[in-house]
């Protein structure tokens, strides 16, 4: 029984043998069959690297036999196995490398590398390889899929080899040029770029987009990027660069994509242009043309010089000789004599006459803004400083400025106006970067400025800056001879624009106009004919003598006689300094220190008066 049982037993041992080589054999003619039905050379080998079996493919291209014992990586004793020599010498090591990691660390991976073929043929293969494991995370087999990516290599290699030429070809190019990825990934930048910039393409490639542009323009180019790869069209626009020297210029980007067969954006090569020139002369066109607006909106109370009396002639004959130079002028004159005027002439026969010539009335403008509108302000200077703003002085580059009202002007105004006559340049309103500038200075002022810098007002190294070459515009009252010439033109001037025209002038009405002493000086008689023009139905001007009268009450003759009393009093008082200073005007001991005023106002009232102050000298001599 017992050996009937052990041969029974024998015989099921025996059975069960069979049946368990049986089904092995099975599922290994499963898997081959499964391999043989994946595209591509598929093996399975033991978690050491031992080679199960290769399917079909990869066996009829090395030429071996199914289950030849090819290793895949490295045993314990480290021996490669003796089929190695099929992959390219080149890529020994890194497959090994490769392999070796994934063997230890029991993770999968993947390289590509060259395989000889049986006609002595090297194809490139992407291996990938997957372990396999238990219930129990046992490692059971490696799992791999070589798959030919020859054409691949090959139109990779192509690729790279194209590039590697169009990158020398963009270097020899003498535009700033950038090759972009589908998404703006940072690829390549030309010689000519790095060189400008002052930096390198590994410098370039890890900064942050948008780094190198103004910070005015950043945003706008990053909008129009942002549009381009959303419609994969090309796109062109103007900002501004930083150079290796510290300086921004202007660029004109022509930004267009690289297609494949497709229309998938492959690339995108942006070809930057030099404008800075260009914009530079639209800049200062735009200056100009602002200028020349301004020019015409705010026109003076009359477009030329209109008189020829004794002290307009002496005014005119000190434009003529101080207009070539660039001496800063200060013009001196009551309300409404035309200072303007003579600093218009001033520009006009200068060499900067083709230049702007930018008025600016400092007594009209908020002191808060003062600053800005003068030196200009950068974005976010102030609230409300929405963008970059350019100054009046920056307008006037190259040509003239002038500041009306200078007595007006704010301390720290005054003390920003002097560093711009010492230095001859400006800082905007949010910067600390100094902008030079090349324009000459006018100012104007109906303010005794002497008694405001001993009043703590003014300064006096600004007035000292400024007086370099005083002007002082005589009064209508001083130049009563040119009252006709300025009535004729007044009226013709006016006429044309009403449509109308006049035969005569009343005689009454002109000695009515010689007769009053203008307060508001020639701007008031502009306006006194401009009503008259207006109101007139007649051929023959006339003005109403009622426009004239400063008050219902006001004793026309007996102010004349005070004006007179006045006159000469004044005329003793001057007549008496000069005779103690022996004809001096000016130093410690001349008339204008002994009667408190500036030298500039007792030169116009000497003149206005018709003294003769050297024959005071005589009388010494």
């Amino acid at each position: 029984m017992q050996a009937s049982t052990q041969h029974k037993g024998g015989q099921l041992d025996g059975a069960n043998g069979d049946r368990a080589s049986d089904e092995h054999l099975s599922r290994k003619a499963q898997l081959r069959a499964a391999a043989d039905a994946i595209p591509g050379h598929v093996w399975y080998a033991t978690p050491s690297g031992a080679l199960v079996f290769i399917n079909s493919k990869s066996a009829d291209y090395l030429q071996l036999p199914i289950d030849h014992p090819l290793r895949l990586g490295i045993d314990v004793g480290g021996e490669w196995d003796s089929h190695i020599p099929l992959l390219h010498p080149d890529d020994h090591e890194e497959t090994r490398r490769v392999w070796s990691a994934c063997l230890r660390s029991g993770s999968a991976g993947e390289v590509t590398f060259r395989v000889c073929d049986p006609d002595g043929n090297y194809r490139w293969f992407l291996s990938r390889a997957e372990p396999l494991r238990d219930s129990d995370g046992n490692l059971v087999c490696w799992v791999g899929v070589n798959t030919d990516v020859t054409e691949q290599q090959r139109l990779t290699e192509d690729l790279r080899r194209s590039e590697r030429e169009v990158q020398q070809i963009l270097d020899l190019a003498p535009q700033l040029i950038a090759v972009f990825g589908p998404r703006r990934e940072r690829l390549y930048l030309n010689r000519m770029s790095l060189d400008r910039c002052g930096i390198t393409l590994e410098d370039w490639r890890a900064s942050r987009p948008g780094t190198e542009v103004h910070p005015d323009d950043a945003e706008r180019l990053k909008s129009q990027w942002d549009r381009a790869i959303s419609s994969s069209s090309a796109f062109e626009i103007e900002v501004r660069f930083l150079m290796n020297d510290g300086i921004y210029r202007w660029f004109l980007i022509r930004c267009n994509p690289l297609r494949d067969n497709q229309g998938k954006v492959l690339r995108w090569y942006a070809a930057c242009t030099d404008i800075e020139d260009r914009k530079v002369a639209e800049d200062r066109l735009q200056r100009e043309n602002s200028a020349l607006r301004e020019e015409l909106n705010q026109a003076s109370m009359f477009e030329e010089i209109v008189g020829s009396s004794e002290p307009l002639r002496k005014v005119l004959t000190q434009v003529s000789k101080v207009a070539p130079t660039d001496s800063t002028i200060l013009i001196l004159g009551q309300t409404g004599t035309g200072k303007e005027l003579i600093a218009r002439a001033i520009h006009k026969r200068s060499g900067r006459a083709v230049r702007p010539f930018i008025g600016v009335n400092c007594g009209a403008i908020p002191a808060s803004l003062i600053a800005s509108e003068l030196f200009g302000h950068e974005k976010g200077a102030f609230t409300g400083a929405t963008h970059r703003r350019l100054g009046r002085f920056e307008a006037a580059n190259g040509g003239t400025i002038f500041l009306d009202e200078i007595g007006d002007l704010p301390p720290d105004i005054q003390i920003a106006l002097l560093r711009v006559l010492q230095e001859r340049e400006i800082e905007r309103v949010g910067s600390d970067r100094p902008i030079p500038l090349d324009v000459r200075v006018l100012a104007a002022t109906h303010r005794d400025l002497d008694k405001l810098v001993s009043e703590g007002k003014f300064r006096h190294d600004l007035l000292y800056r400024l007086n370099v070459v005083p002007i002082t515009v005589p009064s209508l009252s001083e130049r009563v001879t040119d009252i006709p010439i300025l009535v004729e033109y007044f009226i013709a001037r006016f006429g044309k624009k009403m449509g109308k025209k006049f035969q005569a002038i009343e005689k009454k009405t002109l000695k009515i106009l010689q007769e009053y002493d203008w307060p508001g000086n020639v701007r008031e008689l502009q306006n006194v004919i401009e009503r008259a023009v207006t109101l007139s139905d007649s051929e023959v001007f006339t003005v109403d003598e009622a426009w004239l009268k400063r008050g219902p009450s006001e004793d026309r003759n007996s102010g004349e006689a005070l004006n007179r009393v006045l006159v000469a009093h004044e005329r003793q008082v001057i007549e008496a300094a000069l005779a103690q200073s022996h004809g001096r005007i000016s130093g410690p001991a001349g008339a204008a220190i002994k009667l408190g005023i500036p030298d500039s106002t007792l030169e116009a009232k000497i003149k206005r008066l018709g003294i003769d102050k050297y024959r005071f000298k005589s009388r010494v001599d």
